[in-house]
């Protein structure tokens, strides 16, 4: 047995001196690896399997609780450091949460209302601890968000008529396209006008979502009298049998009287050629701007006849609160939120949802 295992080792020497060994091992077949393949043969795709967990796409619920994160960090978080673990409520506790709501831009007018709805329930001994009291603040915003709650009919309507105003930056002509592309995704035929003339490209942004949404535009060169526009964009919904028309706007300047003047004019203009139009005067806010968001909804209802809200820009900001204080004190339904950057991301508001998204861990 020694004088084979000998005999192995010598004539394994000798295989080495002699290269049979490595021959051998050339012969030898070897399992396919990326690490053996030639720069002609890439390596195979992983099977679906090994991928399928990666591209699976979140809900929105998902996506609405993360793009709510800040806001609820700012807001509920706390909250939640205030009242939790407390045994007892207390005047100065509801002092301190008041405090929090308003610098968390839910607005002045509301927080009154809502420390004063907190302070007769506690008077009535419904307030036994923290717990009690941060449910009682949640039931509170939802009943507020619900009271004004809305959801946009565009079916009541041969032809809906939506008029879209806002300031320069908050959205304004990226909301009106996904609007588009989700309405046509819908079955319905859309147009769109763009009475933006002021702005520069401002109609060929609109042209782009036009493209992309397989939608046609109405517009004039940079300039023209946005009037004109609309009053094209009539005649054409008309004569198109369309069942949506959709008017950007220029970023008014809510400060210029004249500005908003033009506003009252293109009013008019489509009231003239569509009876009863605009059914939709959309407003749209840039959630992080917060208080501003109060002051733009103020001077746009009272000179444009705004009917309803969308809210942009929720993911990027701690100021979701201020979704709470623009519905409540103009008494506006909050018709969509965007929570995102792609189409899916607008959606319509549902108070429940979003409540239920800012108060859950």
């Amino acid at each position: 047995m020694e004088q084979k295992e000998t005999k192995g080792f010598f004539r394994g020497l000798l295989n080495k001196l002699t290269g049979v060994e490595a021959a051998d091992e050339r012969l030898t077949p070897v399992e396919t690896t990326s690490e053996t393949l030639t720069p002609e043969q890439p390596a195979p795709s992983p099977p679906p399997a090994a991928t399928s967990a990666t591209v699976e796409k979140p809900s929105f619920f998902e996506r609405l609780k993360s793009g709510l994160r800040k806001t609820k960090d700012g807001l509920v978080g706390r909250i939640d450091a205030l009242v939790l673990g407390k045994k007892e409520i207390d005047a100065d506790t509801l002092e301190e949460l008041e405090e929090i709501l308003i610098t968390s831009d839910i607005g002045v007018k509301t927080t009154v209302e809502l420390i004063r709805t907190l302070e007769q329930k506690m008077g009535r001994n419904e307030l036994k601890d923290g717990e009690a009291l941060r449910a009682a603040l949640k039931e509170e915003i939802l009943s507020r968000l619900i009271a004004q709650h809305r959801p946009l009919d565009i079916n009541s309507r041969k032809l809906f008529v939506m008029l879209v105003i806002g300031v320069n930056g908050v959205g304004k002509t990226t909301t009106i396209g996904k609007l588009a592309s989700r309405f046509t995704a819908d079955g319905k035929k859309v147009l769109l006008a763009a009475a933006d003339t002021f702005r520069a490209a401002a109609a060929e942004q609109l042209e782009a979502w036009g493209h992309r949404s397989g939608v046609d535009v109405i517009r004039h060169k940079e300039g023209a009298d946005p009037s004109a526009v609309v009053f094209d964009a009539c005649k054409a919904a008309v004569a198109r049998n369309v069942d949506i028309l959709i008017v950007d706007t220029a970023g008014r300047l809510h400060t210029k009287v004249n500005l908003m003047e033009e506003m009252k004019k293109i009013r008019r203009v489509i009231s003239r050629e569509i009876p009863e139009a605009p059914h939709e005067t959309l407003l749209v806010v840039d959630a992080a701007t917060g208080q501003n968001a109060l002051s733009q909804a103020r001077l746009f209802k009272e000179a444009a006849g705004v009917t309803g809200l969308a809210l942009t820009k929720l993911d990027g900001t701690a100021k979701g609160g201020i979704v709470v204080a623009v519905s409540h004190e103009f008494a506006l339904p909050v018709r969509y939120i965007g929570v995102g950057e792609s189409i899916d991301d607008l959606r319509d508001f549902d108070p429940q949802e979003f409540t239920d998204a800012l108060f859950q861990a």
